[in-house]
């Protein structure tokens, strides 16, 4: 088969929000960019579907918000925990500094179509669907572009810059010899989903008990469950049978008691394989990684999809002006300093809180395992129930908490 070429100032390697969000940026910049994405489509279930207030603001700054919010979705303004049976407020969006104060649940799919149809709009924007990166081009000890495959050849992009958006199995960061520190993590986690009745709460939440943890958020007519299982379990829960899984849902959730049913096969239970991990070093001369290809997050607190567009913002803003200079076309000291300072440990795209996503988790859900109530009482939550309105604060806190943790970022320049 033949073999195509192209040239570009950037090359992107991986079309979800990392990839697809710095490749409108930058083309909104006026830096011609080439977006790579292996699929056909963005038709994958089970994806990150939190858009958080920080990233709300984004699309916002950018002018696209009003027409983002027309997409379907729904508003979670608050979160409520179950420990053991008993209600807590958990994180309360609505007393946020921002303009939209709840999270957002979208299909990841609709969101990543918007990105994809807004960047065509700018002529620097080429996005090559079924395009899968296999390898890279190296030239004098850099990395001058991509090798991929297509169903019509090879195809062959020489790039100023390539950026590895590609995800927590990254083929760029294995081809560029780049070593992942893994950081671990306790669980992995289930993805499933339930019906939801009319009488359903219309709240999203978390329901904890002795050695069972689920998430369930409201996606409208349908519960997406997140059911936490320990690290490598899974083999094991599916010796125990399906119905015992279905059991273990009812007695944690018993408002699913009269629909687990529903649950007739595995494969309508995803599995995710939950890593947290991390690139020492983020760059090479011509390369870049971000999102998960740098920095894999686990599922909890849904910050995935923020983080990834968090990154896309800070990368861009670091990356655009250099990009467009004469030195990029020969991938010169702006480039190669641009990209070093989004590797730096002290750059706020690269410092993420690690505790959050390895250390608390490890510690939490042994507790939640060996006492669920006693856990809500370690993070504060049974005093905010002897008290409505320290509940309030308390929900409050964690959610000024939560957005200020992934917002500081998230600024465009």
């Amino acid at each position: 088969m033949p073999t195509e070429q192209l040239s570009t100032r950037c090359c992107v390697v991986g079309g979800g929000p990392c990839g697809l969000m710095l490749g409108f940026l930058l083309a909104r910049a006026g830096v011609d960019v080439v977006v790579l994405e292996k699929h056909a489509d963005f038709l994958r279930d089970f994806r990150g579907d939190t858009i958080h207030p920080s990233t709300l603001d984004v699309m916002a700054e950018l002018g696209l918000l009003d027409d983002f919010l027309k997409l379907p979705h729904q508003k979670a303004p608050n979160i409520s925990a179950f420990f053991g049976g008993h209600q807590y407020a958990f994180a309360d969006f609505s007393y946020l500094p921002t303009r939209c104060k709840f999270i957002a649940l979208m299909p990841q799919w609709d969101f990543l179509n918007f990105l994809a149809e807004r960047g065509k709009s700018y002529p620097a924007f080429h996005l090559r669907m079924r395009a899968e990166a296999v390898g890279l081009i190296e030239d004098g000890g850099r990395v001058a572009g991509v090798r991929a495959n297509t169903p019509d050849g090879s195809l062959e992009i020489r790039a100023a810059l390539t950026v590895g958006c590609d995800g927590r199995h990254s083929t760029v960061r294995e081809r560029a010899g780049l070593t992942v520190d893994d950081l671990g993590a306790p669980m992995d986690v289930l993805w499933f989903r339930m019906p939801k009745k009319p009488s359903d709460p219309d709240e999203s939440m978390g329901r904890f008990d002795a050695g069972l943890i689920v998430a369930m958020l409201n996606r409208g007519d349908y519960w997406q469950c997140a059911f936490v299982i320990r690290k490598g379990a899974i083999e094991e829960t599916k010796r125990a049978g399906l119905a015992a899984f279905r059991e273990r849902v009812a007695r944690l959730v018993p408002l699913f008691a009269d629909r687990v049913d529903e649950l007739k096969d595995w494969d309508q239970i995803k599995l995710l394989t939950v890593a947290v991990n991390r690139l020492g070093r983020w760059h090479r001369p011509g390369l870049l990684c971000i999102g998960d290809a740098a920095h894999a997050m686990s599922p909890i607190g849904g910050v995935g999809v923020n983080l990834a567009v968090q990154d896309a913002v800070a990368a861009a803003n670091l990356l655009w002006q250099a990009a467009q200079g004469r030195h990029a076309a020969g991938g010169g000291s702006r480039t190669r300093a641009a990209a070093a300072r989004v590797s730096d440990p002290r750059h706020p795209t690269s410092a993420g809180d690690r505790a959050e996503q390895r250390d608390r988790p490890a510690l939490g859900c042994r507790r939640v395992a060996a006492d669920p109530v006693a856990a809500a009482a370690d993070i504060g939550v049974r005093a905010a129930a002897r008290d409505p309105g320290m509940a309030g604060g308390q929900g409050r806190a964690a959610g000024a908490r939560a957005h200020a943790r992934w917002s500081g970022r998230c600024r465009l320049t």
